[in-house]
């Protein structure tokens, strides 16, 4: 490694391994996720998860995916940040792990007063 740190998340990287994209050095995750990033709203990934909800392992979870939906489902209505906090995520990671509860149709989000929340479907 070298002393050179990615311009989004400050972590150090292999200069070998890091990527320009719009002006930045990015290490190769955030790289991957500038590329490929997180669609909440995607009817057809809304439309395959319908029709997978029946087979065996269709609506599976992840252990994170469950944390988020519990807590959820406990509280009713969590401000996304909050949410983030309480599950140790940024937000971005906590956005990776809520967009296939919101194509599920599980949870879903409004926006109150300018503060992103998340609630059940």
């Amino acid at each position: 490694m070298s002393d050179k740190t990615c311009t989004k998340c400050g972590d150090a990287y292999d200069p070998a391994e890091a990527r320009e994209y719009m002006g930045q050095m990015l290490c190769e995750d955030c790289y991957l996720d500038a590329m490929s990033p997180t669609q909440v709203c995607d009817p057809w990934a809304v439309y395959t998860a319908k029709s997978l909800k029946d087979l065996p392992g269709g609506h599976d979870l992840s252990p994170m995916q469950q944390k988020l939906h519990d807590l959820v489902k406990d509280r009713g209505e969590v401000p996304m940040a909050e949410a983030a906090a309480h599950l140790g995520l940024n937000e971005d990671d906590l956005r990776r792990e809520f967009a296939p509860l919101r194509h599920m149709e599980k949870l879903r989000a409004c926006k109150k007063d300018d503060i992103i929340h998340l609630t059940l479907f």
